[in-house]
């Protein structure tokens, strides 16, 4: 299996991250992708390649030109405005107040933060977008013939909404390789969800929308991040209605049931029939992730790989959480191992 990566995702090194009314030092860091890399180069599993760079264009078929804009300049408006610590949001547009964008960087970050604990540092932005081309570059080998590619993309994307970010998000890697390969002449893509956390931003993007199924295995939003999103009666709006699928599971839930929920997810991908599918592989499903609380093994992670690899289809994997640092790239990696040895 070929992996795309570049070392720009080093450019997002920043300190802090507000957890538990702390500033702490991020779970989201650059070591999650040495492990993962580690582990690759011990798998023997294939060629690793750098991403072709490919603008905005792509980006901008998934996410608001304005949103984008802000992205683009927030740390230098930010640094700019005088402020010496790293851009965190501080106020929200919440209920039944104005819906409109400020002027002011602060009010900005609120108006276009969908959560407070990922704060924007130099390089943020720069390593964003080079996650996006990681993304873009394993879908032209897709579409090119490949049977499979993972995309080592850091930061992740799928908490990032067509004009939200938060959960460690900025642009949707996920959502911006399935467009692409719609725009490339697919009819149908299924994106499947495997992360601990709900991804509100894509399920955002294609909500109204019957040309990408969309499939979440995830914490109960009543008890986990990202709260609002991820109920199971949320199954999509107009064009889109019955092509999302939520998966909510409770506190401890072991492999035999979230085996149960992905043979679901993954059935109605196969009834779907799409011409490929986008896995965001996330691994805080691990039972000693540090903010997550479901309870799969090391062990588990190549079965279901093996599992997913049953579908037969042209595979992207996106790299997405994953906080239990040494273990997040065996965990990672034994996913692409089940898929390319079932």
């Amino acid at each position: 299996m070929l992996t795309v990566y570049t070392d720009d995702h080093l450019q997002r090194n920043v300190r802090t991250e507000l957890h538990g009314g702390l500033l702490v030092p991020p779970h989201e860091c650059p070591e999650r992708v040495a492990y993962v890399l580690q582990q690759l180069h011990a798998a023997a599993l294939g060629e690793i390649v750098a991403p072709t760079r490919y603008g905005l264009e792509p980006v901008l078929r998934v996410h608001e030109p304005n949103f984008v804009e802000f992205l683009s300049t927030a740390w230098a408006d930010w640094h700019a405005a005088g402020n010496r610590g790293e851009a965190i949001p501080d106020c929200w547009p919440a209920r039944r107040m104005m819906q409109r964008c400020p002027t002011s960087i602060t009010g900005k970050l609120g108006y276009y933060a969908m959560a407070g604990e990922t704060s924007i540092g130099p390089g943020t932005w720069e390593a964003a977008q080079a996650a996006a081309d990681v993304a873009l570059t394993a879908a032209a080998h897709l579409d090119a013939g490949a049977h499979a590619a993972f995309a080592l993309c850091r930061p992740p994307g799928h908490h990032a909404g067509y004009d939200l970010y938060g959960g460690y998000c900025f642009l949707n890697n996920a959502a911006i390789a399935a467009q692409s390969l719609l725009d490339r002449g697919a009819q149908r893509i299924a994106i499947l969800d495997v992360d601990f956390h709900h991804g509100n931003g894509t399920q955002d993007i294609f909500y109204h929308r019957d040309d990408v199924l969309y499939v979440s295995l995830h914490g109960d939003p009543a008890e986990a991040f990202p709260y609002f999103s991820g109920y199971a009666d949320e199954t999509g709006s107009g064009a889109g209605a019955g092509y999302t699928l939520n998966l909510p599971m409770p506190r401890a839930t072991p492999f035999s049931v979230w085996q149960q929920a992905l043979t679901v997810g993954l059935d109605r991908v196969r009834a779907y029939a799409p011409d490929a599918l986008i896995v965001s592989l996330g691994v805080d499903t691990f039972e000693n992730d540090p903010i997550s609380f479901f309870k799969l093994s090391s062990a588990d992670f190549s079965t279901y790989g093996r599992m997913i690899a049953g579908l037969r289809l042209p595979t992207l994997f996106a790299f997405e959480g994953g906080y239990a640092v040494a273990d997040v790239g065996v965990n990672t990696v034994n996913v692409l191992t089940g898929f390319e040895g079932a």
